[in-house]
């Protein structure tokens, strides 16, 4: 019985020390969003800007309507983002009144001045820390953002953080202020991935319920993503964000 006790605690002991080894040091929301601030900027100055393509599928459920829409987007060492439509299909109405209108608004808010009320930063959201969960694999800060403002171009929802390169991994949330009088509900789900030593998006899903329309889906798949500097791309994965539309699911 002694013995066995003895091996008992010995157990619990060699237990807990690997707990302790593998646990993350605790650090609260302020400082985790403090860090992803900073890794975004070193990302930015490393890459000089990116380019990227993406396709756009919208499917409309009441009207039981489809279209499509395939741009090429490049983004400025400044973060403004430029867009190239290089195919479409479907619903004609949809692609010229939704989708690019999507890329228009996305090109206005994309300007410094723009960015600097939009950014997820103190000066725009309150934090609080729900936990840690794993993202693939991978353990993230949870963390719930509360817009400081009743804006359209703020969110209101939850992000996760890489707890090793303080990356964004994924928002979901909806506006902080209904876009019109014409939708009751949006929500969105936004992921990031890693490929080399970037992170780039890699799929958005968003449902939006319309007083007219009903629910209308739209994905967002983000493939061949790279940055413009050279010296990144040599440092880089020779796949770096290769991003496939096997999903066909903000940056």
């Amino acid at each position: 019985m002694k013995l066995l006790t003895t091996c008992a605690l010995l157990l619990s002991l060699v237990a807990v020390s690997l707990a302790q080894s593998t646990q993350q040091p605790q650090m609260d929301a302020n400082a985790v969003v403090a860090k992803m601030f900073t890794h975004d900027r070193q990302q930015e100055t490393t890459t000089q800007g990116y380019e990227g393509t993406r396709r756009y599928i919208l499917d409309n459920e009441k009207y039981h309507k489809h279209s499509e829409l395939v741009v090429n987007v490049t983004c400025g060492v400044d973060g403004v983002k430029h867009f190239e439509v290089v195919a479409e299909d479907g619903w004609k109405s949809a692609n010229k009144h939704v989708l690019l209108k999507m890329l228009e608004s996305e090109t206005e808010t994309s300007t410094p001045s723009f960015r600097t009320r939009t950014r997820i930063t103190p000066d725009n959201y309150d934090f609080s820390l729900a936990g840690t969960e794993l993202v693939n694999e991978q353990l993230t800060y949870v963390i719930d953002i509360f817009p400081k403002r009743e804006d359209k171009y703020l969110l209101k929802g939850r992000i996760w953080v890489d707890a090793h390169d303080f990356a964004l991994v994924r928002v979901e949330g909806q506006p902080a202020r209904n876009p019109s009088f014409w939708t009751r509900k949006v929500h969105f789900v936004h992921q990031y991935r890693k490929d080399g030593s970037f992170w780039f998006p890699e799929s958005t899903q968003s449902v939006t319920e319309a007083r007219i329309f009903g629910t209308t889906n739209v994905t967002i798949g983000y493939f061949d993503y790279k940055p413009n500097s050279a010296h990144a791309i040599d440092s880089a994965s020779p796949q770096i964000a290769r991003i496939t539309e096997g999903t066909h699911d903000l940056h």
